[in-house]
C-alpha cells in the first residue's frame, strides 16, 4: 500500500529523531537549561547543561573573518587564526619580557627590508640582502624564547580532543571539547589567547600559510578557477577576494598588522562562546565571568558599508589549460535575513540532496554526461548577499557548454513547472532531521548556539528556522527562482581542457 507523502514524510522523521534525545526536539527544556550572560566588556557567554557524560565542548566565534581584511591584507583574518594558536604571553615562551623585545627588533628588521623590497625603482639588491639577512638574525635571536606547540600541547595534555579552529569569509571559529574537571584550565587559556596573543614565529607561519594557499589555488584548477569566479561575481564587496589572500598581499602581511587586526576585531563586544556539557552554571558562571570578563573591553567595529551594485550583464571567466574540464556558476541572492531564506534552502535540496535529486538523475545517472552535478547556496559567505551557485564535473567526451546546457534546462523546469509535493515534503522532513540531528551531541550544540546567538542575537532563532522551514510553499520555490535565475544575474566560469603545446624542438 503506497503512503501519501505526509505520512512517509512523519515516518521518516520519526526513524531518524528516535535515536536523538527528546529535550534536543524541545524548547521549552533548552530554555531551562541554557543561560546567556553577557558581560560588562560586552563578550556574550551562552552556557547549556548537558551532564549525559563528564566532558564539555566550546565554541567561540568572532565576528570577523576573511571578508574583514583591510585593503592590502588579504588573508590576515585568517592569519591570526594561525597565529591564535602560537601562545601568549605566558604560554610558548620562557622569557617573555626579553621574547617582547626580541620580536620588536624582529619588526624593525622587517620593515627596514619590507621598504627595499617594495622599491619600485632604485631597489639595492646588495642593501636588500644585508636587509634580509638582518631580518633572518633577528628573527633566530626572537626564536631561543620559544616553547613550540605548547598551547596545544598543554591543551592536549589535559584531554582535550578535535582541537582545531576555522576561518570563514564571514567569522572564525575557535573548538575542542574537554574533561569537565578542566572547565577552569579552558577558560584560562581560551580568555588568556583572546586577550594576550603574541605574533611568535609569524614569519614562520605566514610560509606556512603561503604553502597552504599554493596547495589550495595556485596547484588546484578547481581553486584556480573559483577564484577568478568570485574575483568576476563581484566587483566591490570583499566576497571577491580568495579567504587565504592575494598570494601578493599574504606574502607581505606583517606581525604588526596581525596585531592591528587583533585590536579592531578580537574585542569582547565582536565575540560569543557558547559552552555545552556537564557544567553546573550556578556553580560555574562566576569562574567563567572572572576569567573573560577579564578581557579589555573595546567598542565593536562597523560593518562592512562596502554594498555590491546590482548585476546588470552576464559575466564568464573562460580558463584553458591541460586538465580536468569543469563548470561553476552563480546568481546573486540575498543575505541569511532575507525572508525566502529557506525557500533557497529547499531549492537547494531539490536540486542537489541525493542520489534522488534533479541534478543528479538527470546529468550524472540519466544522461550520464557528468560525474557530479549540485547546486548550493551561500557561497561563498551568507552573512553578506551571497551566491546561489550550480557545480559540474564533466564526463570523459564531454564538455562544460554540455554542463551548462543541461543545468540551464533544469534551472527552467523549476522556474516553469515547479516543485512536487513529494519534493516539498521530502525537503522538509531532510532539513528538520538535519536541523535536529545538529543538535544531537555537545559539539553541534555549542557551534549552534555560539552561531545563532551572534547572527540574530538570540539563540532561540535556531528553533525558529523549523517554522520558517513548515512555512516554505511550492509557489514560494517558483518564485524565487523565476526573481533569481535569469541570465543577466548569472556569473559563470568554465575550465576547458587544452592540450600542452609542445616547446619548439620537441620531436613530433
Amino acid at each position: 500500500m503506497k503512503l501519501s507523502s505526509a505520512a512517509r514524510s512523519l515516518a521518516l522523521l520519526c526513524c531518524v529523531t528516535l535515536g536523538l534525545s527528546a529535550r534536543a526536539q524541545d524548547l521549552a527544556s533548552f530554555e531551562k537549561r541554557v543561560t546567556v550572560k553577557v558581560l560588562p566588556n560586552g563578550l556574550t557567554l551562552v552556557i547549556m547543561e548537558r551532564p549525559e557524560a563528564p566532558v564539555f565542548s566550546y565554541y567561540t566565534v568572532v565576528d570577523a573573518g576573511d571578508a574583514n581584511d583591510p585593503g592590502g591584507e588579504s588573508g590576515i583574518a585568517h592569519m591570526f587564526e594561525h597565529l591564535a594558536f602560537k601562545g601568549t604571553k605566558d604560554i610558548g615562551t620562557t622569557n617573555y619580557a626579553a621574547e617582547k623585545v626580541a620580536l620588536d627588533k624582529v619588526e624593525v628588521a622587517y620593515a627596514a627590508y619590507d621598504d627595499e623590497f617594495r622599491k619600485r625603482v632604485g631597489r639595492d639588491p646588495q642593501k636588500l640582502k644585508q636587509l634580509h639577512d638582518a631580518f633572518l638574525a633577528a628573527q633566530k635571536e626572537a626564536q631561543q624564547y620559544v616553547i613550540p606547540n605548547e598551547f596545544t600541547e598543554i591543551a592536549e595534555a589535559n584531554g582535550a580532543s578535535g582541537l582545531n579552529a576555522q576561518t570563514s569569509l564571514d567569522d572564525t571559529q575557535y573548538f575542542w571539547s574537554m574533561p569537565s574537571n578542566r572547565l577552569q584550565l579552558w577558560a584560562y587559556m581560551e580568555s588568556d589567547r583572546i586577550a594576550n596573543p603574541v605574533p611568535r614565529e609569524f614569519y614562520k607561519e605566514r610560509d606556512v600559510v603561503m604553502e597552504e594557499r599554493r596547495m589550495r589555488v595556485d596547484s588546484s584548477p578547481i581553486g584556480r578557477m573559483v577564484e577568478q569566479f568570485l574575483a568576476a561575481a563581484y566587483v566591490a564587496h570583499p566576497y571577491h577576494r580568495p579567504n587565504v589572500g592575494w598570494a601578493s598581499e599574504l606574502g607581505q602581511i606583517t606581525a604588526t598588522e596581525a596585531e592591528a587586526f587583533h585590536k579592531i576585531y578580537y574585542v569582547p563586544s565582536n565575540i560569543v562562546v557558547a559552552v555545552v556539557g556537564d557544567v553546573k552554571t550556578g556553580d560555574q558562571l562566576p569562574m567563567l565571568e572572572k576569567y573573560f570578563g577579564a578581557i579589555p573591553a573595546g567598542p565593536k567595529p562597523p560593518e562592512i558599508p562596502t554594498i555590491e551594485p546590482p548585476q546588470t550583464a552576464e559575466r564568464s571567466v573562460v580558463i584553458k589549460e591541460p586538465t580536468q574540464p569543469l563548470y561553476l556558476e552563480g546568481y546573486h541572492r540575498p543575505d541569511y535575513r532575507d525572508p525566502d531564506d529557506a525557500v533557497y534552502d529547499a531549492i537547494q535540496d531539490i536540486f542537489s540532496n541525493g542520489r534522488t535529486s534533479r541534478l543528479y538523475r538527470s546529468l550524472v545517472r540519466d544522461q550520464q554526461i557528468s560525474a557530479e552535478a549540485e547546486g548550493f547556496s551561500g557561497f561563498p559567505g551568507d552573512k553578506y548577499p551571497g551566491l546561489f551557485a550550480f557545480f559540474a564535473v564533466p564526463n570523459q567526451g564531454h564538455t562544460p557548454e554540455e554542463m551548462r546546457t543541461a543545468i540551464h534546462k533544469e534551472i527552467d523546469k523549476l522556474k516553469t513547472g515547479g516543485i512536487t509535493d513529494d519534493e516539498l515534503a521530502m525537503f522538509k522532513t531532510r532539513a528538520r532531521a538535519e536541523l535536529l540531528r545538529g543538535l544531537g551531541d555537545n559539539v553541534g550544540l555549542a557551534q549552534q548556539l555560539a552561531i545563532y546567538q551572534l547572527r540574530y542575537g538570540d539563540w532561540r532563532e535556531l528553533f525558529n528556522q523549523l517554522h520558517k522551514i513548515d512555512a516554505v510553499t511550492k509557489a514560494d520555490v517558483q518564485r524565487v527562482a523565476n526573481k533569481v535565475f535569469v541570465d543577466t544575474n548569472r556569473t559563470y566560469a568554465m575550465v576547458e581542457f587544452s592540450a600542452p603545446q609542445q616547446a619548439k624542438g620537441d620531436k613530433q
